[in-house]
């Protein structure tokens, strides 16, 4: 049976196809963004006490409805008032309701780093990031082999394009571990039956090396799970349907923040 990840690859393979056939890369190459300085969301997870990468999510498969009403400027604007350290936009359309347009919308209203989160599963894509107001991209260990891995992340750094790669078990990282990466990010969220625990965050935290930052994502709502996850290395901490199922997310991300310190 294919499971929900393994459908949406399949539809990105098909999606990347057509834009490909229609978007040449030289094209991305002369974006007005593809040249700007990107900003470091590894350092500013570094240099932060709160270490909270806000999310943009309207919907997903588990959750069918998350908030389809907010703008995403207001809502760039709003967390990077909050303070956090990086924004994530979602920019799959046919899973999440996401796209390239809330990529750049997000970058026309804040300076803060941004993360392109997106089933990367082609080099076009990276490109496509950068030429979007990108400072970051998701790599999922469990869609890609060791090899993509590594030529992914190497074009990303490239283009200085920070990585954040994401695995979900201990043979996941054991495969991913390797100097093109920035952020080492571990998914909370079984990807087989949608159930959420910081467990394997705190399993995974040991045997990842202190020179990466390590992220946690997924199901992560209380202030209590931000600081436990702390003593176990972490810095980063990816938060996105706890603040965009309120009304205002941003003045939900500036309460959360305001109580973390």
């Amino acid at each position: 049976m294919m499971n929900i990840l393994d459908k949406i690859v399949a539809d990105k393979h098909e999606e990347v196809a057509l834009k490909k056939s229609l978007i040449p890369i030289s094209q991305l190459e002369h974006s007005v963004l593809f040249n700007r300085n990107t900003n470091s969301l590894a350092d500013a997870l570094r240099n932060s006490n709160t270490g909270i990468i806000a999310e943009h999510k309207r919907r997903s498969p588990s959750k069918a409805v998350i908030n389809q009403k907010v703008s995403i400027y207001d809502v760039a604007q709003g967390y990077q008032a909050a303070g956090v350290c990086g924004m994530s936009v979602l920019t799959d359309g046919k899973y999440f309701g996401g796209s390239l347009d809330d990529l750049v919308l997000a970058r026309s209203s804040s300076t803060m780093p941004l993360l392109r989160k997106e089933f990367i599963i082609d080099e076009y894509q990276i490109v496509e990031a950068k030429a979007h107001g990108a400072d970051a991209i998701l790599l999922i260990a469990a869609i890609l082999t060791k090899d993509e891995i590594k030529a992914l992340s190497e074009l990303a750094k490239s283009l200085a394009l920070d990585v954040l790669l994401e695995v979900h078990n201990q043979e996941e990282l054991e495969k991913s571990i390797m100097p093109s990466l920035d952020m080492l990010g571990v998914n909370n969220r079984n990807l087989k039956t949608f159930e959420v625990s910081t467990a394997i965050s705190k399993e995974l935290s040991t045997l990842i090396p202190n020179n990466f930052v390590k992220v946690s994502e997924s199901g992560i709502s209380s202030i209590e799970a931000i600081k436990d996850l702390k003593s176990y290395g972490y810095k980063g901490f990816l938060i996105g349907e706890n603040f965009m199922k309120t009304e205002n997310p941003g003045a939900s991300a500036v309460e959360f923040i305001k109580q973390l310190k």
